[in-house]
C-alpha cells in the first residue's frame, strides 16, 4: 500500500547558459517525488521545469502532485498503471509533472518486486552513447569554452540548438562546424529548432545547409508544434530526417502525426510522456518504420537514469540525446551507472 508522497524542491547551476528558441536559463530546477510505501520500499521521480511547459512551475506542480497524493495514498502499489492513466487524463495540462509521479510509482513497485531497474527493459545492451547540446549560444567566448569542454570529453555526435533566425543560425553552424573540423573529423551534427522555424524559414536553412555540405544528420521540431499544414509543406524540402518532438506527448499525438506525414521520426523523452505512454510511442514508431530518438529535459541523474535504463536494455533507439547531467558538476558513477566520456555503463 501507498503509504506517502513527500517532495524536495532542487535547483543547480549549470556549466553553461542552456539556450535554445524558447528562451534561455542558467540553472536546473525541479521537483522530486518519493512515493513511500507501507513495507518501507520506496522510489523516487523527478519533474523538471521547462521551456515548453512554463505553466509547469514548482509550485504548479507542488499543487498537482499534492492534489494527485490523496488520490493516491492507501491504494495498492499494483494498481499504480491505472491511478497514472487516470491522473494523465484529469491533469492534461502537466504532463511532466504526471510523468515524475509515475516514475516514482514505478521504482516503488518494482523495488517492491525485487526487480532491478537494469533488467526491468531487457538486457540488449550496457554501454549507451549520448550526443551533447551545444545551446544556442552567440557569444563566442561561451561557445568556445562550451566546445572545449565537450570535445574534450570526447563526443562524436552534437546537437546543436537553432533559433528560426537565419541570419544567427548560418553563423553559429557555420562557427561550430569550423571549431569540430579544427578538432575532429569523424562528427556528425543534429540541428534541434524548437520549433523557432517557419515554412517559409525551413527552406532557406536547408540550402545554406546543403551549399556548404555541413554533416546534418537530423533536424528535429523546426516548426511549432501544432502547425501541421507547415510541417507537411517542409517535408519536401528537408534532405535530413524531420525528429518531431514537441508534437509528440502520447501514443495518440504520434498516431496523428502518421496520419498526418509530418516527420520521419520522433524523439521520446519520458519526463514529458512517462514509461507506459513512452512505451506505446515506441512501438507505434517502430511498427511503422520511423526513426527514434530517445530525449530528455534539463534533469539529474534522478529522472536521467530511467531513459538510460530504457535505452540500453531495449536496445531500439537510433538516436541518443540523454546529455542532461553533462550540464550539471557531476559524480562519475550513479548506482549501477558510471558515466566515462559521452557512455554510460550499467554494471
Amino acid at each position: 500500500m501507498i503509504k506517502a508522497l513527500a517532495l524536495k524542491e532542487i535547483e543547480r547551476p549549470f556549466r553553461t547558459t542552456f539556450a535554445t528558441s524558447l528562451g534561455s536559463k542558467d540553472r536546473l530546477t525541479s521537483i522530486l517525488v518519493t512515493v513511500i510505501l507501507e513495507n518501507g520500499s520506496s522510489g523516487t521521480g523527478e519533474c523538471p521545469t521547462s521551456f515548453v511547459q512554463k505553466h509547469e512551475t514548482t509550485p504548479e506542480i507542488k499543487r498537482v502532485l499534492g492534489e494527485a497524493s490523496a488520490f493516491l495514498i492507501g491504494s495498492p502499489i499494483d494498481t499504480y498503471r491505472e491511478k497514472i492513466t487516470l491522473l494523465r487524463h484529469r491533469y492534461t495540462r502537466y504532463p511532466m509533472t504526471i510523468s515524475g509521479l509515475e516514475t516514482a510509482l514505478w521504482r516503488a513497485h518494482i523495488r517492491h518486486g525485487g526487480i532491478p531497474e537494469q533488467t526491468y527493459f531487457g538486457s540488449k545492451g550496457k554501454i549507451v552513447e549520448t550526443d551533447i547540446t551545444i545551446p544556442f549560444l552567440t557569444e563566442k567566448v561561451s561557445l568556445m569554452k562550451w566546445m572545449k569542454y565537450i570535445i574534450k570529453k570526447g563526443f562524436t555526435v552534437f546537437k546543436l540548438k537553432v533559433s528560426g533566425r537565419i541570419t544567427e543560425d548560418r553563423s553559429l553552424i557555420s562557427a561550430v562546424c569550423a571549431m569540430l573540423d579544427q578538432k575532429r573529423r569523424d562528427y556528425s551534427l543534429r540541428l534541434d529548432g524548437n520549433q523557432g522555424y517557419s515554412r517559409s524559414t525551413f527552406p532557406k536553412i536547408m540550402d545554406f545547409i546543403m551549399k556548404n555540405n555541413y554533416p546534418i544528420e537530423l533536424f528535429e521540431q523546426p516548426l511549432p508544434k501544432n502547425d501541421f499544414d507547415g510541417l507537411k509543406a517542409i517535408r519536401k524540402y528537408a534532405t535530413v530526417p524531420v525528429i518531431l518532438d514537441e508534437t509528440v506527448f502520447t501514443g495518440e499525438d504520434l498516431s496523428k502525426a502518421l496520419e498526418e506525414g509530418l516527420c520521419d521520426g520522433v524523439n521520446i523523452k519520458i519526463a514529458k510522456s512517462g514509461i507506459l505512454e513512452s512505451q506505446k510511442i515506441l512501438a507505434t514508431a517502430k511498427r511503422n518504420g520511423m526513426k527514434v530518438m530517445i530525449g530528455c529535459m534539463t534533469e539529474t541523474m534522478t529522472g536521467l537514469s530511467v531513459a538510460i535504463h530504457m535505452a540500453a536494455g531495449t536496445g531500439e533507439f537510433d538516436y541518443i540525446d540523454l546529455d542532461s547531467i553533462y550540464f550539471l558538476h557531476h559524480k562519475s558513477r550513479y548506482g549501477a551507472l558510471t558515466i566515462d566520456g559521452p557512455r554510460f555503463i550499467i554494471s
